[in-house]
């Protein structure tokens, strides 16, 4: 399988190129990986009708436990999408999420998750623990590592 063949392979071997220096083959390594993730998460939420951005909606207005405007939500977003209303009416049309004028302010809109939303949801998160879609053989040490990792590349 060829997910098993990438998986198993060093960055230098996957792209067949030697890297001048650590900090170019793990700013590469970083792409290639998280568009290897990206693609999984993709795959994982097409059987539940969402995109990765679609989720993280959801998750930012569970999270909230209340309505949200518009803004607040683009602010929030993993992913910073100038398309948040097209993909909010999306999710509207599945029924996940409401969206109402604000009445002393025509101009804001507020956004609030469903129970068929949190329904869906909740069966994502089991089925995203239950088959450990981002396992990736990391103990919890190493796991907090690399995150620390990333957080001090973000940090330039």
């Amino acid at each position: 399988m060829v997910i098993t063949y990438i998986c198993q392979m060093k960055i230098e071997d996957l792209l067949n190129v030697k890297f001048k220096t650590p900090q170019q083959r793990v700013l590469v390594n970083l792409r290639v990986t998280s568009n290897f993730v990206s693609n999984r998460q993709n795959n994982f939420m097409a059987d539940f009708g969402l995109s990765m951005p679609q989720f993280n909606v959801l998750r930012i207005l569970r999270g909230a436990n209340t309505h949200l405007s518009v803004q607040v939500i683009k602010e929030r977003m993993i992913e910073k999408s100038p398309n948040t209303t097209r993909l909010m009416d999306k999710l509207i049309e599945k029924g996940l999420i409401q969206r109402t004028r604000c009445s002393e302010d025509k101009r804001i809109v507020f956004v609030e998750i469903t129970e068929r939303g949190l329904d869906v949801l909740a069966q994502i998160d089991g089925k995203l623990f239950q088959e450990d879609l981002m396992a990736t053989g990391l103990s919890n040490e190493e796991a907090d590592q690399l995150s620390d990792l990333l957080d001090k590349l973000r940090k330039v």
